[in-house]
């Protein structure tokens, strides 16, 4: 949800009053996951999307000058027929949910206001927490972090206790959806820290993983022993430079699940401690950019060092998707897409080739 809070901090600067309108149920082909958001401010402004235009986002536009005017959230059911899902790129029709909501972005006592700022906070320090909505007229807000600690108000205490109860396997799932709960629809949103990119080594393709990794909303540390390399006129974007010996500081940085390694120094004095060091985490990716010789070699390397075999299968080398790529920026989007395939857990394959046998 790293991308909704830039939004929110973008509109933040421009607008007074919002209507925030987000994608809370799909039934059918969709373009979007639940959680997608639009902002339509009171001053005409219009910020992202909950589908990817067309009829849908026309109609949440439509819709938020009422639900401004009246101040009252409001459920919107809007159905897809086959013409306009054929406009919208999809294979068949469907319908969607779109949960309107006025936000007044120049008081930090508003709801939903105060709830994003608690949710930011708390994963800014690396935790993760649930925003849940009642799909209702007056619903309120209720925030759920995973160190059980509960704050807002939906107006039930008993429903309170059963979101509560539930968000700890919501945020276990770490997907946004709605829930029947104790009769009332509630849409949960989870916020968990920004997914991190941490690259060993600052040459050009180096350069080029920053730049996209930053446009997905990753967090991005940049690893090199060279400052006439590894320095703000190279990495404007990047949100953590660090100088100085590679696996060194690796021993200094924390790799989790959300955490992607790419080790780009093509140095076997840097590749090895860091990959052994790496390796030894639940780091979520490790790739290593170089051809399969001195991969094969690097790895034998580790294996006689006493690395597990099944700790050395994760690391991805040659690294990046089969997409031709020739220039540092062709390379680094093949691997920023192999990162993305192996975060969702999908295997790269064309679109146009999906479900086919």
């Amino acid at each position: 949800m790293t991308e909704m809070l830039e939004q929110l901090d973008e509109f933040a600067g421009r607008e007074r009053r919002v209507a925030m309108a987000t994608l809370v149920a799909t039934r059918g082909a969709s373009p979007r996951r639940e959680g997608a958001k639009m902002w339509v401010g009171e001053g005409g402004g219009i910020l992202g999307s909950v589908t990817i235009g067309g009829c849908v986002d026309a109609r949440v536009v439509q819709e938020s000058a009422e639900t401004l005017g009246s101040g009252r959230p409001r459920l919107l059911s809007v159905e897809l027929g086959e013409e306009d899902a054929r406009e919208m790129g999809l294979s068949c029709a469907g319908s969607v949910d779109v949960f309107l909501e006025p936000l007044a972005l120049d008081d930090p006592a508003d709801p939903t206001v105060a709830a994003y700022a608690r949710v930011r906070a708390h994963t800014a320090a690396g935790g993760r927490a649930v925003i849940a909505t009642p799909l209702r007229a007056g619903g309120g807000k209720l925030v759920v972090l995973d160190d059980g600690a509960v704050s807002g108000d939906v107006g039930d205490p008993a429903l309170v206790a059963e979101i509560a109860r539930l968000a700890a396997d919501v945020i276990r799932r770490g997907s946004s959806r709605t829930v029947e709960v104790a009769g009332v629809p509630v849409f949960f949103e989870v916020h968990a820290p920004p997914h991190e990119l941490v690259v060993f080594g600052a040459g050009h393709i180096a350069q080029q993983l920053v730049r996209f990794a930053r446009a997905l909303g990753m967090r991005t540390v940049v690893v090199d022993s060279r400052d006439r390399y590894a320095n703000r006129d190279a990495f404007p974007d990047a949100d953590e430079i660090r100088v100085g010996i590679p696996s060194e500081v690796a021993e200094t940085l924390r790799f989790g699940p959300l955490s992607a390694v790419v080790l780009v120094a093509h140095d076997y004095k840097f590749d090895l401690p860091v990959l052994r060091r790496v390796l030894a985490t639940d780091a979520a990716y490790v790739g290593m950019l170089g051809s399969r010789k001195r991969a094969d070699t690097i790895l034998r390397m580790l294996a006689e060092g006493g690395v597990a075999p099944e700790a050395l299968a994760r690391v991805r080398t040659p690294i990046g998707l089969d997409l031709g790529a020739e220039t540092a920026a062709e390379l680094a989007i093949s691997i920023i897409a192999e990162i993305l395939a192996e975060r969702a857990g999908r295997p790269g394959t064309p679109m146009r080739l999906k479900g086919r046998a």
